[in-house]
């Protein structure tokens, strides 16, 4: 019988205690015994590993696709040490500098990975600061526009104007090799016109937009310099473009700048 005031708990005082002993004490187990105690039998069955494996292969194997093919790359600094000479960035130009250079927003998978109908390329100046990657056509020198107060020289309106045409607001694939000392990202491009891929370096060499590049040391070709040199050569015999004038006043972009340089060290010393 339950007494009044008192829990149904309280009935058989010793019970609380009579469970306590009834629970033996955890006798500790060898490694050896746990492992011979574990039924390997399940996990020698495929069905029970194998959907396991092939998920995390495959979590694997696409991490590792985007970070090489569809991550976009938002500024050449962002640009992997491995990637160059390895890879090619396709992107949009975006905008064009000089008769060389202008800079390339980078769509990776192009279309097929929804680039220009289910993802937007920007615009405006503001939606493309700091997203956009500057590249250096390699292997060419065009003419030099005016810079710093210093005049420009001959057909370098008409390389910017013809490079602007050629290649602004397009799509093209930038095979690149390295950073230049003003992180611009050196490379050989490709665009697409009239269904054939255009190497524009080469086509600004056979109009005479543009020469060579003449450095001695840093110049970048991707194996193509003797086809440059050959398309240089024939632009020159056909006096197309910088090679229409006279040769004894023909004066190089190399030459130029070598001169401008030389021109602005000696004003500098005459100022000091």
């Amino acid at each position: 019988m339950v007494w009044p005031f008192t829990s149904a708990s309280g009935q058989g005082g010793n019970n609380g205690e009579d469970k306590k002993d009834d629970v033996l004490p955890r006798q500790p187990v060898s490694w050896t015994d746990s492992l011979n105690g574990t039924d390997w039998q399940h996990y020698k069955d495929p069905r029970n590993w194998v959907p396991t494996l092939l998920v995390t292969t495959t979590i694997l194997a696409s991490l590792q696709i985007y970070r090489s093919y569809l991550r976009r790359i938002p500024g050449a600094t962002h640009i992997q040490p491995n990637f160059f000479r390895k890879r090619s960035l396709f992107g949009r130009v975006t905008s064009v500098g000089d008769g060389d250079n202008f800079h390339l927003y980078h769509t990776p998978g192009g279309r097929l990975a929804g680039w220009g109908w289910l993802r937007r390329v920007p615009v405006k100046r503001v939606e493309l600061k700091n997203k956009t990657i500057p590249i250096r056509i390699a292997g060419v020198d065009a003419p030099e526009g005016a810079h710093f107060g210093r005049a420009a020289q001959p057909f370098s309106t008409d390389a910017l104007a013809w490079l602007s045409n050629y290649i602004l607001g397009r799509r093209v694939r930038a095979k690149i090799y390295k950073r230049d000392q003003y992180d611009r990202v050196v490379a050989t491009v490709f665009v697409r016109r009239f269904l054939f891929r255009r190497d524009v370096g080469l086509e600004m060499l056979k109009r005479g937009l543009a020469t060579t590049y003449e450095a001695r040391t840093g110049a970048e070709f991707g194996g193509l310099e003797k086809k440059y040199k050959a398309a240089e050569a024939e632009a020159k015999a056909k006096k197309r473009g910088m090679w229409s004038g006279k040769p004894e006043l023909f004066e190089s972009p190399r030459e130029y700048k070598i001169r401008m340089n030389l021109e602005d060290s000696q004003t500098n010393n005459v100022k000091s």
